[in-house]
């Protein structure tokens, strides 16, 4: 596949830079709707952080440019502390208070029915990181980053490809609309890469004892452990768990969010080759020119500047999805959310953060809404996270997208049967 690069965004930010208007002087709002507290804070707040670093870049170099106007960005937080109906209640307090333009949430359990029916009856675009989210009844809801869980099967090809003498997993998750969907996906892959799928345990997001759900795993003597989507303090006590029952096998998780106090808990030679999809962004294979962000180690300086211990898989993604919505609304020459989503969306090819990337999703979510191109797979290296390869989603999706199709039907994660489910209807 080509690649294009012109339209990065240079994510670096200096302490020192000056703050200059260069003339904007009317602000447009962009909401931020993701949990900043609770289990799952992980993957908001380091977002937030990272998108506050982007907002003092753009604005301090004129902000964007709309039509012969220049405006500045002004981040507008909800905390909707994964719940539902604080989700309901942003929602609707950052359109109709806050006048925002465009929204980003997380997505997952947060986007119930009620959520959709606000967007869908206010045309607003809103991004999400879950694709499963997705569907031909929610027309505004855009995943144009992060492409979870699908991304998941190429740290299993990879896994397979590098050690080929490996042949059993067991596996489990949190019980939950990002556990399931991820359970689904990591079967297909295993299938594909002829790796048996011994024990597979579904755990409720009350779970605080994984002792009992280790001991069950490594009863079946598996080669492979997988945490599926787990969220950072389930990995973390699941990987100190294994560690204490004398696991020495591979581990491969899709995150592992702060894996030096993994290190510290159990050991550097215990963590290395751990296996997972996110990198530090002061790895020198993000300056190939194969990626599309410029000066990420910098941005990854400051971030870590302003807020230390705070990285983690999320810290880049919004950044990059407000990326696209930039360039998007720069092309159209207006915020209207319609308008910004066709001219994202316009000729199906668009620039992702690791690359030329394709709108699709038809044939899994029912609409082409997420954008889909390469994904990075990330193992530790000598106590430190490094990209090993980039590997193409697309290219496994086109050789085995039957199997990925046959286990999200099998766990009811089609979208048709999620519609369904969410309205009551049967058949």
């Amino acid at each position: 596949m080509s690649r294009t690069y012109g339209n990065a965004v240079n994510l670096s930010v200096s302490a020192t830079m000056p703050r200059m208007g260069l003339g904007a002087s009317k602000v447009i709002k962009v909401g931020f709707l993701a949990p900043l507290s609770g289990n799952v804070a992980a993957w908001g707040e380091p977002g937030l952080n990272g998108c506050l670093i982007w907002a003092d870049w753009v604005n301090s170099h004129g902000g964007i440019k709309v039509g012969n106007e220049r405006c500045k960005i002004d981040i507008v937080q909800y905390d909707n502390e994964y719940d539902p109906d604080k989700a309901l209640k942003g929602l609707r307090k950052l359109i109709t208070e806050d006048d925002v333009q465009f929204i980003m949430m997380l997505g997952g359990d947060t986007l119930v029915p009620a959520v959709q029916e606000v967007i869908n009856r206010r045309k607003m675009l809103v991004s999400t990181l879950l694709p499963s989210d997705l569907s031909p009844n929610t027309p505004y809801i855009i995943a144009p980053c992060e492409v979870h869980p699908i991304y998941n099967v190429t740290a299993v090809e990879w896994i397979k490809e590098t050690y080929p003498e490996l042949k059993t997993v067991a596996m489990c998750a949190q019980d939950d609309s990002l556990g399931v969907p991820s359970i689904a996906t990591y079967r297909a892959a295993f299938e594909v890469a002829d790796i048996d799928v011994v024990r597979e345990i579904f755990f409720p997001v009350t779970t605080s004892d994984f002792k009992p759900i280790i001991t069950d795993m490594l009863s079946t003597n598996p080669d492979i452990l997988c945490w599926d989507t787990a969220y950072e303090p389930f990995v973390h006590a699941l990987t100190i768990e294994a560690y204490r029952q004398g696991f020495k096998g591979q581990i491969v998780s899709c995150t592992c969010d702060n894996y030096q106090q993994l290190i510290d808990q159990t050991s550097k030679e215990f963590m290395e080759g751990f296996v997972f999809q996110f990198p530090d962004f002061d790895d020198p294979a993000l300056n190939d020119t194969r990626v599309n962000l410029k000066n990420p180690n910098e941005f990854f300086e400051e971030f870590n500047r302003r807020y230390p211990g705070m990285w983690t898989a999320v810290s880049w993604e919004y950044v990059s999805i407000l990326d696209l919505w930039k360039e998007a609304v720069e092309r159209a020459g207006t915020v209207e959310p319609l308008s910004a989503l066709a001219a994202m969306k316009a000729g199906g090819i668009a620039s992702h953060a690791f690359g030329e990337a394709r709108w699709w999703g038809k044939e899994l979510f029912g609409i082409d809404n997420a954008l889909v191109g390469d994904w990075p797979v990330v193992v530790i290296r000598d106590g430190k996270a490094r990209i090993e390869a980039f590997k193409s989603v697309t290219s496994w999706w086109d050789k085995h997208g039957a199997k990925m199709v046959k286990h999200m039907r099998d766990l009811g994660q089609m979208w048709d049967q999620k519609d369904k489910s969410s309205l009551g209807e049967t058949g």
